[in-house]
């Protein structure tokens, strides 16, 4: 794993994802669905984001410097697949939501991510495809290396990873956005004491879908 400058290798996920899809994050309003310790939140602050909605399940976990910082809106103990942004009462609808949600299906992130992002043909998400996730659930559990319930999220093939996340980037119009691009994350996620982890891709979405995926 490279070394990070960020709150959490996360950042670095982020990072390369930003720079493929030659985005600048600078003084743009942004909410980072699932921020955990605060990787993706710490590399929007350090590419110019005016703001950054900080929302994560967990009470606590966001790193301190983050917490901190003004430009940040902490939004703890809150599901954001059910929370209504409309309630917080400085809310403002976000140029730019970035998802990196735990053990959470696309199908389920997007539409939470779609109440947090305003109007307008600019406004883009960057999500997260854990293809290990997606398999959950599914009837699919034998692709995952391993098996059996404490095993099942460790490690699918790069083949089957890559099948995965094509079929999730194809239903993607079904839930109201436009796949512009995608990549594989320069990190793999899942891996522990020197295994190998899953292959995981960010794409980059923007609201409404007049086509489906090909690629």
């Amino acid at each position: 794993m490279p070394p990070s400058s960020y709150a959490s290798r996360g950042g670095l996920k982020l990072e390369a994802a930003l720079d493929a899809f030659q985005l600048r994050p600078q003084d743009l309003r942004c909410a980072d669905l699932g921020c955990n310790i605060g990787g993706f939140t710490d590399c929007l602050l350090q590419r110019g984001a005016a703001h950054v909605y900080a929302v994560d399940t967990a009470y606590g976990q966001l790193a301190w410097k983050l917490r901190q910082d003004p430009r940040v809106t902490v939004v703890e103990r809150t599901n954001a697949l059910h929370f209504d942004p409309a309630s917080l009462q400085t809310f403002q609808p976000c140029d730019f939501v970035v998802i990196d949600l735990g053990w959470t299906k696309q199908d389920r992130a997007i539409p939470a991510a779609l109440r947090w992002l305003r109007e307008g043909a600019s406004a883009r998400i960057i999500t997260l495809i854990k293809p290990h996730y997606e398999e959950e659930g599914e009837g699919e559990r034998a692709k995952v290396q391993g098996g059996g319930e404490k095993k099942r999220k460790h490690v699918l093939s790069d083949e089957d990873a890559v099948a995965t996340c094509h079929r999730v980037l194809e239903a993607m119009p079904a839930l109201g956005v436009r796949v512009i691009a995608h990549i594989q994350s320069p990190i793999r996620g899942g891996g522990k004491r020197g295994r190998e982890g899953n292959l995981e891709y960010l794409a980059l979405l923007s609201r409404d879908a007049p086509a489906a995926f090909s690629g």
